[in-house]
């Protein structure tokens, strides 16, 4: 490939990441602008301030375990980073792919564009964005195992099939678990796809990638968890299996953000008798916290970021 192709394609690459943000921009407006703002406001209101801080506090703590992905997979390459660096990284990467959907690719595009500027080979972006992408998919694995054991049984619906549906996922995850921790253990030669080569991580490597997955998908579930608790009163042992299973299902719909999916789903599942105008005024409060402040903030610090960036590199050639 000619060398002029190649920095075009590089160049595409790296501005794809300012478009994604574009995209995930749009569907968190998508996602609210169907309701009317006297309801998302009566529905904040109604939430008790305490109850806002804490899902608050709980929604940084997830975007730090979301950003300890990257730190993480630097550690997978064998490579070394400020650590603002990685916590910018991923804490931008992922308040994007969490509304645009398709992470790998979303996330990925804002991590080229980052990480390149750090002088990162894109071979290691792909290894690390791999990576990454395999912590969550073990952190679900583990996860939707105890999602099943959690969640009320009238969840998995009054039919064989969709018990059977719900028995047969889970045993895929816990097959799909013991392969990736078995492969750590007694597998050791590298896989090598299209010249990038792929080590397979230490156990503790991998363990550690589901024990950060699941303080992750815990701490998004603590967001929903305070929103919730001023209209009903629900054990958080119960709560969370209802949440897990809702997430990941939403996830793997890939619709962004599980718009719909999630909330369709979880209302189903949560048991007993409640207002629903109630519980959907939590979920509205989950996704503005969860989902539309980090992008907000992602947003302001992006632009700030590639001001100085572009600002620093005039003056360096003006000089």
């Amino acid at each position: 490939m000619a060398f002029k192709t190649k920095r075009l394609l590089k160049k595409i690459v790296s501005w794809s990441g300012l478009f994604f943000f574009a995209v995930a921009a749009y569907m968190i407006y998508h996602q609210l602008s169907k309701y009317k703002l006297d309801d998302i406001k009566e529905a904040l209101v109604s939430i008790p301030p305490h109850n806002l801080l804490m899902a608050c506090l709980a929604s940084l703590g997830g975007y730090v375990a979301l950003s300890s992905y990257d730190y993480l997979a630097l550690r997978y390459i064998h490579r070394r980073l400020a650590p603002w660096k990685w916590i910018f990284a991923g804490f931008i990467g992922f308040s994007v792919s969490n509304n645009a959907g398709h992470a790998i690719v979303s996330g990925g595009a804002i991590r080229y564009r980052l990480y390149t500027r750090w002088r990162f080979h894109g071979s290691e972006i792909v290894r690390m964005v791999t990576f990454s992408g395999f912590t969550y998919l073990v952190a679900c694995f583990f996860l939707i195992i105890l999602g099943y054991f959690l969640t009320p049984d009238h969840a998995f619906g009054e039919g064989s099939v969709s018990k059977m549906t719900t028995v047969v996922i889970t045993i895929v995850s816990a097959i799909g678990l013991l392969i990736y921790f078995g492969a750590s253990l007694f597998y050791k030669k590298p896989i090598i796809i299209k010249d990038v080569e792929f080590d397979i991580p230490s156990f503790k490597m991998a363990l550690t990638q589901v024990i950060i997955g699941g303080a992750d998908i815990l701490l998004a579930s603590m967001v929903l968890y305070f929103s919730l608790t001023p209209f009903m009163n629900i054990p958080f042992d119960v709560f969370i299996g209802v949440f897990i299973i809702a997430q990941v299902l939403g996830v793997f719909s890939q619709v962004p953000g599980g718009l719909g999916v999630f909330e369709g789903l979880f209302l189903y599942i949560i048991p007993g008798d409640h207002n629903p105008a109630l519980l959907f005024g939590a979920l509205i409060a989950y996704r503005i916290i969860y989902y539309l402040l980090p992008l907000i903030i992602s947003g302001i610090i992006l632009i700030s970021y590639e001001w100085y960036h572009n600002h620093s590199r005039s003056i360096r050639r003006s000089r």
